[in-house]
């Protein structure tokens, strides 16, 4: 996992070295290779690897999910958005460098993000197909209604059902798509199983997040700890408690295991990368 890890990294760099150079650039690369999980890449990358597929023809795809994933952290962090002035245990791209610089490296990101994919030599048909996938669960019915929920839900108490709501598509929807576009490189009919795992375990991470948010510190996290409190957000564990908040997430990871089991895959790749996020303290 960690050799898949430094391929994506090196990757996304090399992908960065022909743009323009300049303050956008600069904040482009410093947003990427920020320590990251790279949780999307390798859940991509490693559902196609269940399906005995050689993922390395498919690493620039993999590459342009991060960079997706990654303008939407620069954008989240911004004074208009959530304000953050920490992430990944770096200072955020706009405190690094400056608002309208960090505005168009994100802009820059998205952008680079559907190129790459219509550059790889893939055939057009998939191309198109994963492109489309990827900016509908990225768009303004997918991630960004979920974080245009969020940000109205720092002043309104929200619902379990409207929490989820928000969770479902500002969490679930990268990470839905990311086993959706390895799912159809793989030609297989289980795509439908794939995106409900990656509902069920967009959820199961963000309620994990909720938890470590109020028990975990900054530095364990590499972002400020306590900021949902702060931020006045609705949260799994300011609705549930921790105790209640932990057994759901439990019980949404045995129903992602219930449906890899019903798939004939390698279930022990995916299941080793799986059991790492469960137990995950940061």
């Amino acid at each position: 996992m960690e050799r898949m890890k430094d391929e994506i990294n090196q990757r996304l760099l090399q992908l960065c070295e022909p743009l323009k150079a300049g303050k956008v650039k600069e904040a482009m690369i410093y947003s990427l290779l920020a320590p990251g999980k790279r949780l999307r890449p390798l859940l991509f990358l490693t559902v196609l690897k269940s399906y005995q597929l050689d993922y390395h023809p498919y690493m620039d795809i993999a590459c342009a999910i991060e960079m997706i994933h990654t303008y939407s952290l620069i954008h989240d962090d911004l004074p208009g958005m959530d304000n953050d002035d920490l992430r990944r245990g770096r200072k955020t791209c706009h405190k690094q460098f400056d608002e309208a610089t960090a505005i168009l490296a994100g802009d820059a990101l998205l952008n680079l993000g559907v190129n790459i994919i219509l550059e790889t030599s893939l055939n057009d048909a998939l191309k198109l197909q994963l492109a489309y996938l990827l900016y509908q669960a990225s768009g303004v019915n997918g991630m960004i209604y979920g974080q245009q929920q969020d940000l109205y839900f720092e002043n309104h108490k929200a619902s379990l059902e409207q929490l989820q709501d928000i969770h479902k598509h500002k969490t679930g929807e990268l990470i839905s798509v990311s086993l959706q576009m390895a799912a159809c490189i793989a030609k297989t009919s289980d795509i439908e199983h794939w995106k409900q795992i990656g509902y069920d375990l967009g959820l199961a991470f963000q309620i994990q997040d909720d938890i470590l948010d109020v028990t975990a510190s900054t530095e364990q996290l590499g972002k400020n700890a306590g900021s949902d409190y702060e931020n006045h957000k609705s949260t799994y564990v300011t609705l549930l408690g921790i105790d209640e908040s932990q057994n759901k997430v439990e019980e949404l990871f045995e129903k992602c295991y219930e449906r890899i089991y019903a798939m004939q895959i390698n279930h022990g790749l995916i299941l080793e990368l799986f059991i790492k996020i469960l137990k995950r303290v940061s």
